[in-house]
């Protein structure tokens, strides 16, 4: 059977969510970890369809002659996404109904599916209603035709099927016969945005009972909110609208200004999918499909309730018990021996290993430069920083203090434009020197420069890192930091910064780091290419490459290359992956793992043989054509002999893992890691944690290329 040589990218993505399902069907996981992972799969979902399914839907318009130059039939792969999706969702309620809910209960723990019925939770429900719920209580009558009604985006709604009690309803259906004609339609918001999704009743008997807002909702529709109606029916309806705002290539004007406007048409974007409770009668979706202008290929079955990202807040009567071992960050005893990071700095270099340890030292950097008097300037970028970031407030401070500093703004951080808005617009007036998006191109890049005077000579202090400036993402993220006061590297910031603020200057050439746009890709090649050259004069060519996401097919490409000339190939590639391993004659030396477990792998390591020199990379870019070319993005050598092992062990403990990694195979099945008989089991995320607990991440260690 023969194979396409890359996997589509968007069906690739969904064989990733798919392995986070199966997160929730492990029974070795705490029951409120797998709850966990069931709102990770839902919200993953919904920014799915906000976001990649207008963009499929609308290769759907490409005349037949022209699908050639696609390579591929949309339809078809329209169709194939739908499917994929439909089959996961099915596996999503078996696990939900046949594992979550018997194990709540199994721990007294009753999450009600349907309307209450003990005497205590009704009064309770009534009670709660009207103190609560009833002021958020905004029903609309649907008037087909006559008004246009507007669905929020990712909004909760009950859709309901009434009659009137008046007497001309009542004659028409009797005149008539039909009860549909005589039948009224309106639809209520559920007020998420202000109240708890599930609602705590009494206990009972030492049993823990929670209902869905949406329930309590239901059982006060005829008494509190349709009055002089009859309520026949509710079901749960929700619109995802396209959230794509398709700025990354604007050249002119004011691009604050279109971001603003671009965030509120999010919020009226064109519908990518219209979720139904599959028990909705076809004459009411029919309605709704006419009332609400929705597409046939809007529309998408479903179970009675929605939006299950909301789980991530599911009430815990036991907290602690049912959840996942606390793994709280720790600290780096050698390092806290210094009063100061510049000082720390100042006897070498440091890596710090996030969530593993923590995120502190970057804060103690930035908040050590803002109160400094040699600290003369700071620069560094911005793509998603925390709500209320600390990292905003210690620049504030820094400008507050006469420093010189600038900070570069993505604004087109998708789903972080208002934040970033936000927090550059409080930098802004603190008198931070702000600098907004390039034109045509996202900065993605996460770096920072400190300059401080040491003996009459302006000395360089940075913080590279392959995750973001976000205290709070930091605590689950697993990413790198590395603080430098190497020479070299901030020679070539400097040549970064200064690109930044003049981006029509494009004769930079960097020394040490590889930055898209002027010496990425060029640079991965040849170390590749060298690997290839090594096998041919028969020695050994390997690497070893981590990444969110990789789908650019140069860079497939380069990696088929490499495979067939005999170069062993290790990916650990979390997302999307549009390689294809294994196929005979092209990627045979090609291995791709897969590691989804309580830390989000997020960090991205470059890591190639070189006849037993190793050399090793690591930064803020994947290997999707977007990083490589439509993107800022910063990868940096680790010298040091010590870090370079810290890191290689790390990635050699992962490729051991046999407890949470699978192999992606080429039918883009996630094929679990299974231990032969006699092997040590290795989680990879708690053996990591361990050793650097221990302060035995080297010890006893073996190299990531044995030698053979």
């Amino acid at each position: 059977m023969s194979y396409s040589k890359y996997f589509d990218r968007d069906l690739s993505w969904l064989s990733f969510n798919y392995r986070v399902l199966l997160e929730a069907a492990d029974q070795s996981l705490p029951l409120y970890e797998r709850i966990k992972f069931l709102a990770i799969y839902s919200s993953n979902l919904d920014e799915f369809f906000r976001v990649r399914i207008a963009s499929v839907r609308s290769l759907l318009s490409v005349k037949k002659k022209k699908r050639q130059d696609l390579g591929y039939d949309p339809e078809i792969l329209f169709k194939s996404i739908l499917g994929e999706i439909d089959r996961q969702l099915n596996e999503f309620g078996k696990i939900y109904t046949s594992q979550i809910l018997p194990e709540l209960e199994s721990n007294n723990i009753h999450l009600l599916q349907g309307l209450p019925e003990l005497p205590e939770h009704k009064e309770f429900v009534e009670q709660f209603f009207q103190e609560e719920v009833s002021p958020y209580m905004h029903p609309e009558l649907l008037r087909r035709k006559r008004i246009r009604h507007f669905l929020r985006d990712n909004v909760l709604y009950l859709v309901v099927k009434l009659y009137s009690q008046r007497d001309k309803a009542k004659r028409e259906v009797e005149e008539t016969g039909d009860k549909e004609k005589a039948a009224r339609r309106a639809i209520v918001m559920v007020p998420t945005q202000y109240l708890p999704r599930f609602v705590e009743l009494p206990t009972v008997d030492g049993k823990h009972y929670f209902m869905f807002l949406e329930d309590v909702i239901r059982y006060n529709l005829q008494e509190h909110v349709f009055i002089g109606y009859k309520v026949a029916d509710s079901y749960a309806i929700k619109l995802n609208r396209n959230a794509d705002l398709l700025i990354e290539d604007e050249f002119s004007g004011d691009l604050v200004e279109k971001i603003r406007k671009s965030l509120r048409k999010r919020q009226t974007g064109i519908p990518s999918r219209f979720l139904f409770d599959s028990e909705l009668p076809k004459n009411l979706l029919e309605y709704l499909q006419d009332t609400f202008s929705l597409k046939k290929g809007d529309l998408v079955s479903g179970g009675r309730y929605h939006n299950f990202h909301d789980f991530f807040g599911f009430p815990n009567p036991y907290t602690p018990a049912l959840e996942r071992d606390p793994y709280p960050p720790l600290r780096v005893p050698e390092l806290d021996q210094y009063t100061t990071m510049s000082q720390a700095l100042d006897q070498k270099n440091w890596l710090i290993h996030f969530p593993y340890q923590t995120y502190d030292y970057v804060l103690r950097f930035l908040n050590g430069a803002a109160t400094d008097p040699d600290v003369v300037s700071i620069k560094t970028t911005q793509y998603r920083v925390a709500s209320n970031s600390a990292i905003v407030n210690a620049l504030i401070r820094a400008a507050q203090n006469g420093k010189d500093v600038t900070v570069f703004v993505e604004l087109k951080a998708r789903f972080d434009e208002q934040a970033n808005l936000k927090s550059a617009e409080e930098m802004k007036k603190a008198g931070v020197n702000i600098i907004y998006s390039l034109p045509g191109l996202k900065v993605h890049a996460k770096v920072a420069m400190v300059e401080r005077m040491v003996d009459e000579e302006k000395v360089g202090y940075a913080f590279l890192s392959t995750g973001n400036f976000n205290e709070k993402t930091a605590r689950i993220y697993a990413d790198h930091g590395f603080f430098t006061r190497d020479k070299s590297m901030i020679e070539d910031l400097q040549k970064l910064f200064a690109h930044l603020a003049n981006p029509d200057d494009k004769s930079m050439e960097f020394g040490h780091l590889l930055v898209a746009q002027f010496n990425m890709r060029e640079r991965f090649y040849q170390m590749i290419e060298r690997e290839m050259a090594h096998v041919a004069q028969g020695k050994r060519g390997e690497v070893v490459i981590k990444l969110n996401n990789l789908e650019d097919r140069g860079m497939i490409d380069k990696l088929y290359e490499a495979s067939q000339a005999g170069v062993k190939i290790h990916l650990i590639i979390r997302g999307i992956c549009c390689l294809r391993a294994g196929m005979t004659g092209i990627s045979e030396n090609i291995r791709i793992t897969r590691i989804v477990d309580q830390f989000l792998e997020h960090a991205r390591v470059f890591v190639f043989h070189n006849d037993g020199a190793n050399e090793l990379y690591m930064g803020s870019a994947d290997w999707m054509s977007r990083n490589i070319m439509r993107r800022i993005e910063v990868i940096f050598p680790i010298y040091d002999v010590r870090l370079k092992a810290e890191v290689m062990e790390i990635l050699r403990i992962q490729l051991m893992d046999n407890v949470k990694a699978s192999h992606l195979n080429k039918l883009l099945e996630n094929v679990p890691v299974t231990p032969k008989e006699g092997d040590r089991l290795v989680r990879s995320q708690i053996e990591i944690y361990q050793r650097i607990q221990e302060n035995k991440l080297l010890e006893a260690s073996e190299p990531l290329f044995p030698v053979e």
